[in-house]
């Protein structure tokens, strides 16, 4: 096991660096300068060309790209992310502020699929062909579709400004009822897909495995139902749940910014807006470079629950 989460370690460190790298050529091919934006009347200046001159070469802007790339991947390697160039503070420091605020928001939003959608997969599993089975996939189908922005401005349309039972936007400190009243809806508009995705897929796994032979055996020596469903279906149903949940963390955590810009939540999504949209360079590399370290980590975190959730998976 040690070994296998060695390899895997240093895999998934040549994927960060991969995803880096897409980066930072993606930026720099893109249209559009970040020296052009700081100094334009929108970004807040205007500057001779003696002053662009000076400003490129303090963010090396004016070195070729590869040259630009190794002194980046050097200093990344450092855990140096560089400093914003539209507000001169480091990168790393902001990331690390905001990015438990989108961890939160991600992990919660996992939680709400998790629970939703597994309860709604089973159930309907349970009643197949019948009510519960049509009206949940159909439900599940509705979840899929509603573009995320969409669903996020209906919730506050409906729960902040018609009902007024949970606040439109912000984030409260702390742990009580009040924080969680600000959580609720930008967690409800990421999970909502993600309950879908795992509401069809617990259904399928469930539907197979009730028709194994073990189960039919449980059930014919008069085991309890709820016994058959939850110690001998649902739990060798676990592991296709287990690899979309790893899946889906990256899919929300990336999902976040729009989340994060809708309900004004303070996170990397955001961060991660302000960066593209003023084309911060190391903004933008320092926030995917957490993202795609942390989906890289959950997965390996998920691969490595297989053993425990399966006795017959082992890893040489």
């Amino acid at each position: 096991m040690l070994s296998f989460i060695a390899r895997r370690l240093i895999f998934s460190a040549f994927v960060v660096i991969g995803v880096l790298t897409l980066v930072f050529v993606s930026l720099h091919l893109a249209p559009g300068d970040p020296i052009d934006m700081l100094i334009s009347p929108e970004g807040g200046g205007r500057a001779g060309p003696e002053i662009i001159a000076q400003l490129r070469s303090k963010y090396g802007l004016d070195q070729p790209l590869i040259v630009q790339y190794l002194n980046y991947l050097g200093n990344v390697l450092q855990l140096d992310l560089g400093t914003s160039i539209r507000n001169g503070r480091p990168v790393l420091q902001e990331v690390l502020r905001l990015y438990p605020a989108t961890f939160e928001l991600t992990l919660a939003s996992l939680f709400v699929a998790a629970l939703l959608g597994t309860l709604t997969g089973v159930l309907a599993a349970l009643h197949k062909g019948g009510f519960v089975d049509h009206l949940s996939m159909t439900l599940a189908l509705l979840g899929v579709s509603l573009p995320h922005f969409l669903l996020g401005l209906l919730l506050m349309l409906v729960f902040s400004l018609q009902l007024g039972w949970l606040p439109p936007s912000g984030r409260e400190a702390g742990f009580g009822w009040e924080s969680l009243k600000h959580l609720i809806m930008p967690a409800a508009t990421l999970g909502v897909a993600t309950t879908a995705i795992i509401g069809r897929l617990v259904r399928s796994s469930m539907l197979d495995v009730l028709k194994e032979d073990y189960v039919r055996t449980a059930s014919a020596k008069g085991v309890h139902r709820r016994a058959v469903v939850m110690r001998h279906a649902f739990r060798n149903a676990l592991i296709p749940l287990v690899t979309v949940l790893g899946l889906e963390f990256g899919v929300l955590l990336s999902g976040a910014v729009i989340a994060e810009s809708i309900f004004a939540w303070p996170g990397l999504g955001r961060y991660l807006i302000l960066g593209i949209n003023g084309r911060d360079f190391p903004v933008v590399q320092g926030a995917v470079i957490f993202i795609a370290t942390t989906f890289v980590l959950v997965n390996l975190v998920v691969d490595i629950l297989y053993s425990f959730l399966d006795p017959r998976v082992q890893y040489a």
